[in-house]
């Protein structure tokens, strides 16, 4: 039995989405009005550790989605109490969606890296794949205003990835996970993408004229204290931008195509796209 947390989450949707007609998926979320019919559903809290000892009963294979929105002592603390939990039931195999080594500029990485390192000193098998930043949030990141994109991206470039290519892949690994024991793969994208590159795409793909002229760090900080986030999220847009205006996001690389079979969607399509839209 493959059970998938976080399935409310818009990676999670699209990973039980590839998985539909099969008999031995069972969703886990503590969302269940959220996620597609079609398949069992287990209530999966990770903040609520009592949980996790009925979901986790008789699984085989856990695909086990970041439950990265909140400080590094709460996503750590979740983690830990499902992969504590997935030893006691004693679950086969954990696939584990991580964050790219690129990130570890990132003020976001912290959990990650402690999660894999649970993941090696523990009991179970375990994959890692290390997901790059999506393309959807390079879009929503580089919205234009008045035909400008002033994302402050400076000459930096990203290997942004598509997320529906991230779920390709995990539903891929999730399915067939004995074969991926024991590896860590980099799912970063074949090309990296930078702010000017987003402006000539959109000038093209909408007829409009966009130019990219990018402010500083501190004006992007200042509007997006306008928007009401919670005090964690700033600091992560904030290290987002500078990680890659400064060059530490732009490496590229193959695993992606290899889980595929084939070429990695167009993260530029991907992002253009949703922005023209």
């Amino acid at each position: 039995m493959i059970l998938i947390t976080g399935a409310a989450g818009a990676l999670g949707k699209l990973v039980v989405e590839r998985l539909a007609g099969r008999d031995d998926v069972v969703i886990g979320t503590r969302s269940p009005e959220q996620v597609p019919a079609g398949f069992p559903v287990r209530r999966i809290d990770f903040d609520d550790p009592a949980s996790l000892t009925d979901g986790f009963a008789g699984v085989d294979t856990l695909l086990l989605i970041s439950a990265g929105y909140g400080e590094d002592d709460v996503v750590i603390a979740r983690h830990g109490a499902a992969i504590e939990a997935a030893e006691k039931a004693e679950i086969g195999h954990i696939v584990y969606t991580s964050l790219s080594a690129a990130g570890d500029h990132l003020t976001y990485a912290l959990a990650h890296r402690w999660t894999e390192h649970r993941l090696r000193g523990g009991t179970t098998a375990w994959t890692i794949l290390r997901n790059g930043l999506y393309a959807e949030l390079l879009a929503m990141l580089t919205l234009a205003v008045d035909g400008k994109i002033t994302a402050p991206l400076g000459d930096g470039r990203l290997a942004a990835v598509a997320r529906e290519d991230l779920a390709d892949a995990a539903a891929r690994v999730v399915t067939d996970a004995f074969s991926h024991a024991g590896r860590v793969y980099e799912l970063v994208g074949e090309k990296a993408i930078g702010g000017a590159d987003l402006a000539a795409a959109l000038t093209q793909a909408t007829g409009n004229a966009v130019s990219y002229e990018p402010g500083t760090l501190a004006q992007a900080r200042e509007s997006l204290a306008a928007f009401g986030l919670a005090p964690f999220q700033v600091p992560m847009l904030m290290s987002t931008f500078s990680s890659i205006a400064n060059g530490f996001m732009a490496e590229t690389g193959d695993d992606l195509r290899t889980l595929l079979g084939k070429a990695p969607r167009s993260a530029l399509a991907t992002i253009t796209g949703s922005l023209s839209a």
